[in-house]
């Protein structure tokens, strides 16, 4: 007898087992089963010492036991003892994806897309912001363990990551540590003088002298001998310096890579499993070549070990909508920009803000050569707003509503330029009109930004939650759609 069918025949006639769910180790069978629209986890077995390790109801099943129990972090974390494939794991160089996952529920639709490409994707599923965390009122553990059901529900055991996402202290990367995330993404941008872009020279000098030389380890006379009047050649690209870029380059970043140094050297005191993402995305200038080749080299000379750095590029990587800008232009600069990395690395070219940019997938592939990554977020929530329009179409326009009112705040730390003006009000749509609200620009940017304003409304959440589980196929479906549009231009032909 298979092991779902002998599954299936122990469960209790109340419950629906989750046939995908059910894998086993030498000692028990385990899985999931639907109970209503709640999920509980099924663990089968002889050994009553195994059992003990679960939370939950035994009852006998002929000569074994079957333990009935809640999905909740005590069992989670059981069964990450049990079944090793649960834990994450870094991911290395190959080409990879973040799906971001407001809600906890959306992993099995992030599988079920990996898997319609043909699964060479290497995945990470546990991502979240401390930002995203604090607006959803989730922690670093809940995050974990959510990504980690989902895995379990459709038995992914290829392997995945977990990105601690934008980190901007060490107190962050305690936190993360704690629960066992193996991808850190640091977030220097505070430290990053945006100024420097359109500063005199003799300002940047000026600046120059108040860098913290110390923690770079460093003096300033070191510094520009080693890249004044110097041209390095990356792959054929000619990427020199004269004194100006010299300065601007190290006014510019000097302060973040000092601030990168402490938090990598913090990170190795507290992890032994971990890659390190750099992020200089959410700044206000583009990383010129020069800069990101200063960049890496003083990673380099401090010790530094990194697996993918963010760079940000030229045009504008808005939340929710496709790229805006000219994308010949972008290959381009994205060209080089690979070039270093291939040259300074190995490392990935990470595509920060990087939902909903169907434009631009081709043409990163293309120039990276695979060395890349795709970070997603926020359009995992749009998709679970895609299902509530078909399933509840009220509630679906009473969060329009409450999200158009609060856009105006809400949008503060985010690039979007989207205009209530241009967002067609709630009283002129039908109901069938509702779902093609969300593929319309400014309407994906409103709703997309005012997720954590939602979530923290206790009638939104519940009714949003209920909907969704109780129709985890269709959000599973809308999710797998959405997403093969963003894997499929990444898998090697």
């Amino acid at each position: 007898m298979g092991t779902v069918q002998k599954m299936i025949l122990s469960t209790p006639s109340d419950l629906i087992i989750l046939p995908q769910s059910v894998t086993s180790d030498a000692e028990a069978e385990y899985g999931l089963a639907y109970a209503g629209t709640e999920t509980q986890l099924l663990v089968l077995s002889a050994n009553s010492t195994l059992l003990q390790q679960f939370e939950g109801i035994t009852s006998l099943v002929g000569d074994q036991s079957l333990l009935v129990g809640p999905t909740n972090a005590h069992n989670i974390a059981a069964l990450r003892q049990r079944l090793t494939w649960l834990n994450p794991r870094p991911l290395g160089l190959q080409t990879s994806a973040g799906f971001g996952d407001r809600l906890g529920i959306a992993t099995p639709g992030h599988i079920r897309a990996l898997r319609a490409v043909g699964g060479q994707i290497a995945p990470i599923f546990t991502q979240q912001s401390i930002r995203e965390m604090t607006r959803t009122g989730r922690s670093a553990q809940q995050v974990m363990d959510d990504a980690t059901w989902g895995v379990f529900a459709e038995s992914w055991q290829s392997g995945f990551g977990a990105d601690a996402d934008h980190l901007k202290t060490p107190a962050d990367i305690d936190t993360c540590a704690a629960c066992g995330y193996t991808f850190y993404t640091f977030d220097p941008g505070e430290h990053v003088d945006n100024n420097a872009d359109t500063a005199t020279l003799d300002r940047l000098k000026a600046e120059f002298v108040r860098l913290p030389w110390d923690q770079l380890e460093d003096d300033g006379d070191s510094l520009v001998e080693r890249y004044a009047d110097k041209l390095f050649d990356v792959e054929g690209h000619k990427i020199d310096f004269d004194i100006h870029a010299v300065y601007k380059a190290a006014v510019k970043y000097g302060r973040a890579v000092a601030h990168i140094v402490k938090m990598y050297r913090h990170l190795t005191n507290v992890s032994k499993s971990y890659e390190v993402e750099i992020s200089v995305d959410e700044t206000e200038t583009p990383t010129t070549h020069a800069e990101h080749l200063f960049m890496v080299s003083e990673f380099k000379r401090l010790g530094v070990q990194w697996i993918s750095l963010a760079p940000r590029f030229i045009g504008r990587f808005e939340k929710g909508v496709d790229y805006i800008g000219d994308v010949d232009a972008l290959e381009k600069d994205i060209a080089i920009h690979a070039a270093i990395a291939r040259v300074y690395g190995p490392y990935k070219i990470s595509l920060h803000s990087g939902s909903d940019k169907f434009s631009i997938y081709a043409p990163a592939m293309r120039q990276t050569h695979g060395l890349v990554h795709l970070k997603t977020a926020g359009t995992s929530w749009l998709e679970a707003l895609r299902t509530i329009a078909h399933v509840d179409p009220a509630l679906f326009r009473e969060i329009y509503v409450f999200a158009r009112e609060h856009y105006e705040t809400d949008k503060a730390s985010y690039h979007v330029s989207a205009s209530l003006d241009k967002a067609p009000k709630a009283e002129i749509v039908t109901d069938a009109q509702l779902v093609d609200l969300l593929d319309q620009f400014d309407v994906r940017q409103i709703v997309h930004v005012t997720f954590g304003s939602v979530l923290k409304n206790p009638d939104f959440y519940a009714r949003l939650m209920q909907d969704l589980r109780s129709n985890p196929d269709a959000y599973a479906a809308d999710l797998t759609k959405h997403f093969v549009r963003h894997l499929a231009p990444f898998v090697s032909q």
